[in-house]
Protein backbone atom coordinates (compact mmCIF):
# COMPACT_ATOMS: atom_id res chain seq x y z
CA UNK A 1 0.00 0.00 0.00
CA UNK A 2 1.31 3.30 -0.77
CA UNK A 3 1.09 6.11 1.72
CA UNK A 4 0.19 9.70 0.73
CA UNK A 5 0.46 13.02 1.86
CA UNK A 6 -1.03 16.40 0.35
CA UNK A 7 0.32 19.87 0.98
CA UNK A 8 0.10 23.03 -0.14
CA UNK A 9 -3.40 24.13 0.90
CA UNK A 10 -4.46 27.68 2.27
CA UNK A 11 -6.15 30.73 1.67
CA UNK A 12 -6.07 32.56 -1.48
CA UNK A 13 -8.08 35.24 -3.18
CA UNK A 14 -10.19 34.70 -6.29
CA UNK A 15 -7.72 35.01 -9.06
CA UNK A 16 -5.19 33.49 -7.58
CA UNK A 17 -2.72 30.50 -7.51
CA UNK A 18 -1.42 27.79 -5.42
CA UNK A 19 0.24 24.44 -5.84
CA UNK A 20 -0.60 21.18 -4.34
CA UNK A 21 2.48 18.27 -3.66
CA UNK A 22 1.53 14.71 -2.82
CA UNK A 23 4.17 12.92 -1.32
CA UNK A 24 3.90 9.40 -1.58
CA UNK A 25 6.18 6.70 0.82
CA UNK A 26 5.50 2.90 1.09
CA UNK A 27 6.03 2.25 -2.71
CA UNK A 28 7.97 4.25 -5.80
CA UNK A 29 4.87 6.11 -7.51
CA UNK A 30 5.99 5.00 -11.06
CA UNK A 31 3.83 1.89 -11.00
CA UNK A 32 0.57 4.27 -10.07
CA UNK A 33 -1.40 6.57 -11.80
CA UNK A 34 -2.98 9.30 -9.43
CA UNK A 35 -5.87 11.04 -9.39
CA UNK A 36 -6.43 14.46 -8.10
CA UNK A 37 -10.66 14.88 -5.86
CA UNK A 38 -12.18 17.24 -4.12
CA UNK A 39 -14.78 17.46 -1.88
CA UNK A 40 -16.82 20.77 -1.31
CA UNK A 41 -18.67 21.09 2.09
CA UNK A 42 -22.12 19.35 1.70
CA UNK A 43 -21.35 18.15 -1.77
CA UNK A 44 -19.96 14.75 -2.86
CA UNK A 45 -16.36 13.93 -3.93
CA UNK A 46 -15.90 14.63 -7.23
CA UNK A 47 -12.98 14.28 -9.66
CA UNK A 48 -10.70 17.07 -10.71
CA UNK A 49 -7.38 15.61 -12.62
CA UNK A 50 -5.46 12.54 -12.91
CA UNK A 51 -2.41 11.57 -14.45
CA UNK A 52 -0.87 8.44 -16.31
CA UNK A 53 2.14 6.55 -14.59
CA UNK A 54 4.68 8.43 -16.94
CA UNK A 55 2.73 11.78 -16.94
CA UNK A 56 2.54 11.85 -20.65
CA UNK A 57 -1.57 11.25 -20.39
CA UNK A 58 -3.45 13.74 -18.37
CA UNK A 59 -7.41 14.25 -17.97
CA UNK A 60 -8.93 16.63 -16.49
CA UNK A 61 -13.14 17.48 -15.00
CA UNK A 62 -14.44 20.35 -17.25
CA UNK A 63 -14.90 22.99 -14.69
CA UNK A 64 -10.65 22.95 -14.31
CA UNK A 65 -9.47 22.52 -17.42
CA UNK A 66 -7.34 25.63 -18.81
CA UNK A 67 -6.78 26.28 -15.08
CA UNK A 68 -5.38 23.71 -13.95
CA UNK A 69 -2.43 21.36 -14.41
CA UNK A 70 -1.19 18.08 -12.88
CA UNK A 71 2.09 16.85 -13.28
CA UNK A 72 4.62 14.48 -11.89
CA UNK A 73 8.27 13.52 -10.55
CA UNK A 74 8.91 9.87 -10.22
CA UNK A 75 12.26 10.18 -9.15
CA UNK A 76 10.86 12.68 -6.15
CA UNK A 77 7.75 9.90 -5.78
CA UNK A 78 5.45 12.90 -5.79
CA UNK A 79 2.83 14.32 -7.72
CA UNK A 80 1.38 18.10 -7.78
CA UNK A 81 -1.46 19.93 -8.69
CA UNK A 82 -0.85 23.83 -10.39
CA UNK A 83 -3.92 25.64 -9.65
CA UNK A 84 -4.56 29.11 -11.32
CA UNK A 85 -7.36 31.82 -12.17
CA UNK A 86 -9.07 29.96 -8.67
CA UNK A 87 -12.29 30.54 -8.38
CA UNK A 88 -14.94 31.05 -5.08
CA UNK A 89 -16.13 27.29 -6.44
CA UNK A 90 -12.56 25.65 -6.14
CA UNK A 91 -13.10 25.69 -2.17
CA UNK A 92 -12.64 22.47 -0.86
CA UNK A 93 -10.67 19.77 0.50
CA UNK A 94 -8.37 18.42 -1.90
CA UNK A 95 -7.17 14.84 -1.86
CA UNK A 96 -4.81 12.94 -4.10
CA UNK A 97 -5.30 9.13 -4.95
CA UNK A 98 -3.14 6.61 -6.30
CA UNK A 99 -4.41 3.45 -8.97
CA UNK A 100 -2.19 0.57 -9.37
CA UNK A 101 -1.25 0.81 -13.18
CA UNK A 102 -4.10 1.96 -15.50
CA UNK A 103 -5.43 5.69 -15.04
CA UNK A 104 -9.32 6.12 -14.08
CA UNK A 105 -10.89 9.10 -13.03
CA UNK A 106 -13.55 7.55 -11.01
CA UNK A 107 -12.77 7.47 -7.92
CA UNK A 108 -13.83 4.11 -6.56
CA UNK A 109 -11.11 2.71 -8.46
CA UNK A 110 -8.50 4.29 -6.17
CA UNK A 111 -7.20 2.57 -3.54
CA UNK A 112 -4.52 4.90 -1.51
CA UNK A 113 -5.91 7.95 -0.52
CA UNK A 114 -4.10 10.96 1.23
CA UNK A 115 -5.71 12.99 4.23
CA UNK A 116 -6.41 15.71 2.37
CA UNK A 117 -5.22 19.22 2.42
CA UNK A 118 -7.94 22.45 2.71
CA UNK A 119 -8.19 24.97 -0.22
CA UNK A 120 -10.31 28.09 0.60
CA UNK A 121 -10.61 31.04 -2.21
CA UNK A 122 -12.22 34.13 -0.86
CA UNK A 123 -13.71 36.27 -3.17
Amino acid sequence: QVQLVESGGGLVQAGGSLRLSCAASGRTLNSYAMGWFRQAPGKEREFVAAISRNGDNTYYADSVKGRFTASRDNTKNTVYLQMTSLRPEDTAVYYCAAKFLVVSTTAANFGSWGQGTQVTVSS
